[in-house]
């Protein structure tokens, strides 16, 4: 069994799901703003999403954290790393829950799951698949900055935009600050 590393800053704690996590998140998935994630889904397939989450860490070795916010100890959202069957190649993920947007959580997990992935995982690339229409997610990789690649077609996703995050080499030889 893998141990899920926590990760903390000033603001949040980057934690593994548990069960305690399931109302919260089920909550999400039942929300328009889930649309981008999946799309909207009831509490069955809230449960089977949430053990696929738990999942990824034990068939991959690394995966998405719940981020819990300090302040009042909800969880915040979802954020980290991915790449189950049928995607391109791994990717950085994130969805905030609603009373947490627009406070700059996505950009500062996303942030600290690609440190992960390039310091701890040791990969040199990493992509954030994003829907079209998605402009805020799009705004978040650009923030991290991430480019515009190319478009992808997922067997069940449809059309998605795949968005390049700097190669690891380029982060540590004076480009973007992931560290900020």
């Amino acid at each position: 069994m893998i141990n899920v590393p926590i990760i903390t800053t000033e603001r949040f704690t980057m934690r593994p799901f548990t069960i305690a996590d399931f109302k919260t998140f089920a909550k999400f998935y039942a929300s328009d703003r889930s649309i981008y994630s999946g799309g909207i889904a009831g509490a069955e397939s809230s449960w089977r999403m949430l053990a696929c989450e738990i999942g990824h860490w034990q068939l991959r070795g690394y995966g998405r954290w719940a981020v819990e916010d300090k302040e009042t100890g909800k969880l915040a959202g979802n954020v980290g790393l991915w790449c189950p069957n049928g995607w391109p190649e791994p990717e950085i993920g994130w969805d905030i829950y609603e009373g947490f947007v627009g406070r700059g959580y996505a950009t500062e997990a996303a942030l600290e799951a690609r440190r992960y992935a390039y310091d701890k995982l040791g990969w040199t690339t990493v992509i954030s698949l994003i829907k079209p229409q998605n402009d805020s997610s799009k705004k978040v990789a650009q923030r991290m900055g991430a480019r515009f690649e190319k478009v992808f077609t997922h067997e069940r996703f449809g059309e998605t935009e795949i968005w390049r995050h700097m190669p690891a080499s380029d982060l540590h030889q004076g480009g973007m600050d992931i560290y900020a």
